[in-house]
C-alpha cells in the first residue's frame, strides 16, 4: 500500500486536494490517526509499569518505538493481518526488545484504543483549530453588526418588503445563532471521553491484574488528559460524538443560511452587499461583466455534504451488543467532514472580512417601497384610537395607492374618515408617516445589546482576551 510518488491529485476526495486545511492535518491525517493510536498505547505502558505489572524499561522502549511507527507500515502489514490493532501492535512490537514483546497492548481491547485515539483527536483538532477558527467568524460577525447598527435596511419576510431594520440587526441574528452554537460545540468537545475497560466493558481484562480496575482506567485516560465514560461496553457510549457531530451540522446550517441571505443581496436588482474580485469573486468563462459570488455558492455547496453524514451519526448510535463492527467505516469519513466543515467556517470568515454593504443600495431599495411601510403603524395607531376595522381599511388604500399612483401618505392625509383619529396621533406618531425610516423600533439598540452579550460570553469561556 506504499504511496510511494503519490501526489495529492490523484487521491479522490475533494478535501485532500481541494478543500484542505493544512492546519488540520495533525490531528485528522491517517499518519496522525496513527501516531495518536500510538500515544494511547504509550499511556496504558507507562500506567502498567507505575503498576508494576510491566518493567520501566519496557514502556521506556514502547514510548521510542511509538515515536518511529508509520502509518505506512502499519497499513502494509494490516494486508496480512486483516486488523487494524494488530498490525499497530505488530508495527510497535518490531522495534522493541523480545522482553518488552509482551508489554504491548496488556489488558487492552482495540476500541479501548481505537475510540480514545479518536477522542483526543477531535478534542485537539477542536480546541486548537476549529474552536479558534469559529471565535474569529464570531468577532467578524460581531464587527460588521456593530459597524452598521444605524444602517437603515428594508427588512424582507416571505421575499418581500416588510418594515425597516438595520443591517447591523440583520447581522445580529447571526451572532446569537452561530455564538449559541459555537459554545454547544465548546461544551461538548469538552465532554468527549476515554475507555479502558476492556471487551465487553467489565473491566474482564485489566481486573486480572488490578484490583480496582475502573481506578486503573482513570490514570490511564488521566495521562492523556480525558476522563472515562461512566460504562461503555467494547465502545464508548456515541451520544457525545453524535452530539458534537449534530452541533457541527447546525452550524454549517447556519453559514448555509446566512451564505444564502447575502448571494440573495448581491443580486444585481438588489445589490445591498458587494464582495471585491479575488478568492471568493469569479469572472464568468464567457461573460467578463459577471461577478460569481462562488465563495458563498461554496459554503451551501458544502453544507450539502456536511448535513446529510448527521444521517450516518444517527445510524451509528446503533451497535448490536457490546459491540459490531457497522460503525467502523462509516466514522472513518468523520475526519473529511471537520475538515470541510472548518474550510467553510475560513472562507465565510474570509468573505465577511471583505464585504462592502452598498449603503446607497439599502437606501434606494428602502425608499422603493418607504410610503407603503407606513400601513403597519397606520393600521396599528387607527385601531388604537378607536377605529373600528383600520386593518382592512387601510389595505383598501393601499390598494388604491398602488392602483392609482398616488402615495399612501397623501391619500391618508386626504380621506376625510380618517381626520378624526389622525388628530389624536402625537407628533412622534405623525412623524412616522412621513419619515418612515424613523420606524425603526429598538433595532439599533438591540443590536448593540447582542453584541455585547456575545463578546462577553467569548471572554468568560476565555476564548478572546
Amino acid at each position: 500500500m506504499s504511496e510511494g510518488n503519490l501526489s495529492r491529485f490523484s487521491l479522490f476526495a475533494p478535501a485532500d486536494f481541494r478543500y484542505y486545511v493544512k492546519e488540520l492535518e495533525p490531528f485528522l491525517s491517517e499518519e496522525s490517526y496513527v501516531k495518536y493510536k500510538c500515544e494511547v498505547e504509550v499511556a496504558l505502558a507507562k500506567v502498567l509499569a507505575k503498576r508494576g505489572i510491566i518493567s520501566e524499561d519496557s514502556a521506556k522502549e514502547i514510548a521510542l518505538a511509538s515515536k518511529r511507527v508509520t502509518a505506512e507500515e502499519v497499513y502494509n502489514e494490516e494486508q496480512r493481518t486483516q486488523h487494524d490493532i494488530i498490525a499497530l501492535i505488530n508495527m510497535i512490537r518490531t522495534k522493541i526488545s523480545d522482553e518488552a514483546k509482551s508489554a504491548v497492548h496488556r489488558t487492552a481491547t482495540s476500541y479501548d484504543i481505537v475510540d480514545t485515539a479518536n477522542s483526543k483527536r477531535y478534542r485537539d483538532a477542536f480546541l486548537k483549530i476549529i474552536i479558534p477558527d469559529l471565535v474569529s467568524l464570531e468577532k467578524v460577525l460581531i464587527d460588521i453588526a456593530r459597524r452598521e447598527k444605524e444602517t437603515v435596511q428594508i427588512g424582507r419576510t416571505h421575499l418581500q418588503h416588510a418594515e425597516p431594520i438595520t443591517f447591523g440587526f440583520a447581522i445580529s441574528w447571526y451572532v446569537s445563532r452561530f455564538g449559541k452554537s459555537l459554545m454547544k460545540i465548546y461544551r461538548s468537545i469538552n465532554e468527549m471521553e476515554g475507555k479502558f475497560s476492556g471487551a465487553v466493558g467489565a473491566y474482564n481484562a485489566s481486573f486480572l491484574f488490578v484490583d480496582d480496575p475502573e481506578d486503573f482506567e482513570k490514570e490511564v485516560l488521566s495521562e492523556l488528559g480525558l476522563k472515562p465514560a461512566e460504562i461503555s461496553t467494547q465502545i464508548i457510549q456515541p451520544e457525545n460524538l453524535t452530539d458534537l457531530m449534530h452541533y457541527v451540522v447546525s452550524t454549517s446550517t447556519i453559514m448555509s443560511n446566512l451564505a444564502d441571505d447575502l448571494r440573495n443581496l448581491q443580486r444585481p436588482e438588489i445589490g445591498e452587499v458587494g464582495q471585491p474580485r479575488g478568492e471568493d469573486i469569479s469572472r464568468s468563462s464567457t461573460m467578463p461583466h459577471k461577478a460569481n459570488p462562488v465563495g458563498l455558492e461554496n459554503v451551501e455547496s458544502l453544507w450539502k455534504v456536511v448535513m446529510p453524514f448527521m444521517i450516518t451519526m444517527y445510524l451509528d448510535q446503533i451497535s448490536n451488543h457490546q459491540r459490531d463492527l457497522t460503525n467502523s467505516a462509516s466514522q472513518r469519513n468523520i475526519p473529511q467532514v471537520l475538515d470541510l466543515f472548518d474550510y467553510s467556517v475560513r472562507r465565510m470568515t474570509r468573505i465577511l472580512r471583505n464585504l462592502r454593504p452598498h449603503t446607497h443600495n439599502m437606501l434606494r431599495n428602502f425608499e422603493m417601497n418607504k410610503d407603503k411601510i407606513v400601513a403597519e403603524p397606520l393600521q396599528l395607531l387607527l385601531s388604537s384610537y378607536g377605529h373600528p376595522n383600520a386593518h382592512e381599511y387601510v389595505s383598501k388604500l393601499v390598494d388604491k395607492s398602488y392602483e392609482t399612483g398616488r402615495s399612501l401618505t397623501e391619500i391618508v392625509q386626504s380621506d376625510p374618515a380618517l381626520s378624526l383619529y389622525l388628530k389624536k396621533f402625537t407628533s412622534r406618531q405623525s412623524a412616522i408617516l412621513v419619515n418612515p425610516n424613523t420606524y425603526l423600533g429598538i433595532a439599533s439598540r438591540k443590536t448593540e445589546e447582542i453584541t455585547n452579550v456575545w463578546e462577553q460570553k467569548l471572554k468568560e469561556a476565555r476564548l478572546i482576551p
